[in-house]
């Protein structure tokens, strides 16, 4: 008999959680502990068991996003743009999503299954009386009305999209999101200087012209205790970041990156730029099996142009990626053009969601993703081709 239950705190999940053969760090217990202890204001997580009688046999992360106005709206400069935005977010969006998946990460990192033990539809059908269950108890325990359900971020060839009759029958359509931006390791690098060597000119020259631009700044790891001392400095990094990103569906814990580092130990590493001695500047990666993961980052605007310091800060990445053998490097999205620069590649990405009341057309919160996740036009760069 198939069955499902509901988990509010990582602590009450099965021992069996961890014995699943998922090769994804994000959903297993110590990056879910970590980001139960830090987690954005406006974001609570919740767990999702689907059973096979008493075996574990899939699971899931449920997000509950509170649309904070101030927390989606930093500091843009567009009034217009933001007043329009504020007032048709508080009309359609107020209240509260439940999405399948995680918000402060890019990629499908929101459920896992056991194909031989159960269907797709079957564990998706779970987690959507899952979803049901979670839409009342919010309503009763909180007194607010979930607006929006979302399944988030699937590649083209993922096979959930297999499951059409599925999202049709539960009025979920699809979306496009921005690309994912990927860098794939080639295995003829054995090296960082492998990397740049295959570099066109215009490429190598501009490398060389970053690198020279950074002489100044000394890139550190920083340990446990490193994060816990510069706290509040790599939270100010952070934010100066993430404010000016305009729209944005939460903002992080101050305590996010001492608690990740405490979790994960050397799966998290963070990484700092130094000028003298103060933290001007650093970044984050999530070592995920085969795969490396950028996470968030953090710079002071007012270094950034001299120091060219977020393109340096791409080139250690695929740096790490290489020297530590990964097959590849994942950027997310957001500023497209610079990572294609150092050599990754967009692959599209899909969402699926629907709005709760069915006055509201599906035209409409259509409006709503596009408003909030803009699929930009950009240039595609290409360092390893001829040059132009």
């Amino acid at each position: 008999m198939i069955h499902y239950k509901l988990y509010n705190s990582v602590a009450d999940l099965p021992n069996s959680w961890d014995e699943l053969h998922v090769d994804d760090i994000f959903l297993k217990t110590p990056f879910l502990k970590a980001l139960e202890n830090s987690s954005p204001t406006n974001i609570s997580t919740y767990f999702l068991g689907v059973f096979v009688s008493d075996s574990l046999v899939g699971i899931a992360t449920i997000q509950r996003v509170e649309m904070y106005l101030d927390d989606v709206f930093r500091k843009t400069s567009n009034q217009f743009f933001k007043r329009c935005g504020k007032m048709l977010i508080s009309k359609i969006v107020k209240g509260n999503a439940l999405i399948v998946g995680n918000l402060m990460h890019t990629g499908q990192h929101g459920l896992f299954f056991d194909s031989s033990a159960l269907s797709q539809d079957e564990f998706l059908n779970c987690i959507s009386e899952g979803i049901k269950e979670l839409t009342t108890t919010i309503k009763k325990n909180y007194g607010k009305k979930i607006r929006i359900i979302g399944f988030k971020d699937y590649f083209e060839n993922d096979s959930i999209h297999h499951s059409t009759s599925f999202f049709r029958s539960h009025k979920l359509y699809k979306a496009k999101v921005q690309p994912n931006m990927i860098f794939d390791v080639s295995p003829d690098w054995n090296s960082p200087e492998d990397y740049v060597s295959a570099f066109n000119k215009k490429y190598r020259r501009r490398y060389k012209t970053a690198r020279k631009k950074c002489t100044d700044i000394h890139c550190k790891e920083l340990n446990l205790q490193d994060v816990k001392t510069f706290s509040k400095t790599l939270y100010e990094l952070y934010e100066n970041v993430s404010d000016n990103a305009g729209v944005n569906s939460f903002k992080l814990h101050q305590n996010h990156f001492y608690s990740l580092k405490l979790q994960l130990q050397d799966t998290f590493k963070v990484f700092g730029y130094f000028l003298n001695d103060d933290l001007v500047g650093f970044y984050t990666l999530i070592r995920n099996h085969d795969k490396l993961e950028t996470y968030f980052l953090g710079y002071k605007q007012d270094l950034q142009h001299q120091y060219q310091m977020y393109l340096n800060m791409l080139f250690d990445m695929v740096f790490y990626g290489i020297s530590n053998q990964y097959k590849t490097v994942i950027f997310a999205r957001t500023a497209m053009e610079i990572k294609s620069s150092v050599g990754a590649q967009p692959h599209d990405m899909y969402i699926y969601l629907k709005h709760t009341n069915n006055v509201i057309a599906n035209t409409i919160l259509k409006l709503v993703v596009k408003y909030a996740n803009p699929i930009r036009d950009w240039e595609e760069r290409h360092p390893f081709g001829v040059s132009q």
